[in-house]
């Protein structure tokens, strides 16, 4: 999860030149107000905290819109790039929060979104020789702001190994499996590791995957699989049933997609689960 010390930023004062007309500030008269506007894909150098104490340096994409009020004609982009650069290049949970409400402030907009997506390192073990390697894993963080209620919710995509039951079942020699992508998106009522989500999908998937396997290690995933299939329908089952008993998560979408090895198309399942509303 991202370092929850809030760090000290300096906002950036926009620049006006009032020689210049506002040409985004004239007033519109479609009366149409428009969702979401803004910059999308603005890359952007952020440290990451990591459950071993580490801090991670990456760099986030980011994505940043707000709404626009039917009476104005534009927004203004440049303010968007200047909240980034206004804040402390270790983003935290904090000062996430924090720079959403700034943007819908600065902006004058009743709503905003931000989303960061970045690449998240985990260093693992292999199974048998324990040789140690680095799994790459996306993350994305997705705050929503709309008439000073606040959301933030992670999205982690882990790539883990699912064997077919059928063809197991059917077949007199092998199975065939898959390489599977599994994206949990939650919204939390509590402190959650990064790490935690990580290790939740890759223990319901038929086997996890490494990034350096030695024949052993390799002899042993094979088999951990054959003696573990699972169909797309049952890997988001497992995950529901876990997510269901931890407290910790208020809401979550969990998806699967089996990338077929057999056939020319994915096989794809989804749960959507609001405990707020029980």
């Amino acid at each position: 999860m991202l370092n929850p010390t809030c760090h000290p930023h300096v906002t950036t004062p926009d620049i006006k030149d009032t020689t210049m007309e506002d040409v985004q500030g004239r007033s519109d008269s479609r009366q149409i107000e428009i969702n979401k506007v803004g910059i999308k894909d603005i890359r952007h150098p952020v440290r990451v905290r990591d459950r071993t104490g580490g801090d991670q340096h990456t760099v986030a994409t980011f994505s940043m819109y707000v709404n626009l009020p039917q009476h104005f004609k534009g927004t203004h982009m440049s303010r968007f790039v200047a909240i980034l650069e206004g804040h402390d290049r270790e983003i935290t949970v904090e000062s996430f929060h924090e720079m959403l409400a700034e943007m819908t402030e600065r902006l004058e907009a009743r709503s905003g979104h931000i989303e960061m997506s970045f690449p998240y390192f985990v260093n693992k073990r292999a199974p048998v020789t324990g040789v140690e390697s680095l799994m790459d894993y996306e993350v994305t963080f997705i705050g929503e702001i709309h008439d000073d209620r606040h959301e933030t919710w992670v999205r982690v995509a882990v790539p883990v190994t699912t064997l077919c039951p059928c063809s197991k079942q059917i077949s007199d020699r092998g199975a065939h499996n898959q390489r599977s992508l599994v994206v949990v998106t939650a919204l939390f009522d509590g402190f959650v590791w990064l790490e935690e989500l990580i290790d939740l999908v890759e223990q319901e998937g038929s086997c996890e995957l490494y990034g350096l396997l030695k024949r052993p290690d390799e002899k042993h995933v094979t088999e951990r699989a054959y003696d573990n299939p699972k169909f797309v329908e049952d890997v988001v089952r497992d995950i529901a049933g876990r997510l269901n008993g931890d407290d910790r998560i208020a809401a979550y979408t969990v998806t699967s997609e089996n990338y077929e090895s057999i056939h020319n198309h994915s096989a794809f399942a989804l749960i959507e689960q609001d405990k707020r509303s029980r």
